[in-house]
């Protein structure tokens, strides 16, 4: 609320421009009366589930909704420290401030102008249960989070997600990765389409290099368009072939008949083996020069797809010497 009369002479208050603002000022002793909006504090805390801690709000405004932990910062008491202290009142828990998150400016119809600071904020012990402000505290998934009481919670969330949303999806990817689930999407895919895009550069590059390399002299002797058209055929499944298990049989057939094909020409094992290993070189160093190593998405996202490689062509090279052994 506003004041009316000067807290130092009694004088009624009017208002009058006062450095580029209307003001309340006092025409008798000309003090001026500075409106600053009211410090809150607001604590995000997020679990390994990835759920927020929420709580139900137990008195106006908005009374009944969800929201964060938070409250108004009090005197002689750091802004953190109110973060942190609404957090052990309103939810039970004792945290540790990690960094901030947001700051907001939000005009209450209920209390005024307000400056809603937030601060990720770690768990240190306690279990959530409801204080005095509010009828309910829970952990919700941030992808299911019901509206929410006040915008800058919102705003909260959003720079929260953000500043973990890289570390989420290689995490994901990671775990789908492990799990070896079939058509499991992972970030490496989008590196794989691009392969698909370039097949005919990666072939030719890989042809050149076999033409070239000593422990490749044999394939000197295959005609051009072959030996790229077999190359193509193989780089345009090998998105396929490493989408799982479906595709094993495949996998086994190709490269076991590519093996007996190149007994019959005349190649010896290691040269075919030596030419499966400068294939993946060739996707390798197509994929690292495509990958943006600034940032760890990226980073892991061309890393990713290296071990995808390595595991595809051991097995390829495996099926290659048992097709090239076989009777």
């Amino acid at each position: 609320m506003k004041p009316k009369l000067c807290n130092q002479c009694g004088a009624a208050l009017t208002r009058r421009v006062v450095e580029d603002r209307e003001r309340d000022v006092c025409p008798a002793c000309h003090t001026i009366f500075y409106q600053n909006p009211l410090p809150v504090a607001s604590a995000v805390v997020v679990d390994e589930a990835r759920r927020v801690l929420l709580v139900r709000r137990k008195r106006e405004p908005r009374r009944g909704m969800w929201c964060l932990p938070m409250g108004f910062a009090e005197l002689d008491e750091t802004i953190e420290a109110a973060a942190l202290r609404e957090l052990r009142e309103e939810a039970g828990i004792t945290g540790r401030v990690l960094g901030l998150l947001d700051v907001d400016s939000y005009a209450s119809d209920f209390y005024g102008d307000l400056l809603v600071v937030s601060f990720e904020i770690e768990r240190v012990s306690g279990q959530a249960c409801p204080g005095d402000d509010a009828e309910e505290a829970t952990y919700q998934p941030l992808d299911q989070v019901p509206p929410l009481a006040f915008p800058s919670n919102t705003k909260a969330l959003c720079a929260y997600a953000a500043r973990h949303g890289e570390s989420w999806a290689i995490q994901d990817s990671f775990q789908r990765m492990e799990a070896g689930s079939e058509g499991a999407a992972l970030l490496s895919d989008a590196l794989l389409r691009l392969l698909d895009v370039h097949v005919r550069e990666i072939a030719a590059g890989w042809l050149a290099e076999v033409r070239s390399n000593p422990t490749t002299t044999s394939y000197r002797k295959l005609e051009e368009d072959e030996a790229v058209s077999r190359a193509v055929v193989a780089l345009s499944q090998f998105g396929h072939w490493l989408s799982g298990a479906g595709a094993l049989v495949e996998v086994r057939a190709f490269y076991q008949n590519l093996g007996q094909e190149r007994r019959r020409q005349g190649f010896a094992l290691h040269e075919v083996l030596s030419s499966l290993t400068l294939l993946r070189k060739q996707i390798w160093e197509f994929a690292r020069g495509h990958g943006v190593w600034s940032r760890p998405l990226e980073a892991y996202r061309v890393l990713e797809l290296d071990r995808r490689i390595v595991a595809f062509f051991d097995r390829a090279m495996v099926h290659t010497a048992m097709g090239f052994e076989s009777p």
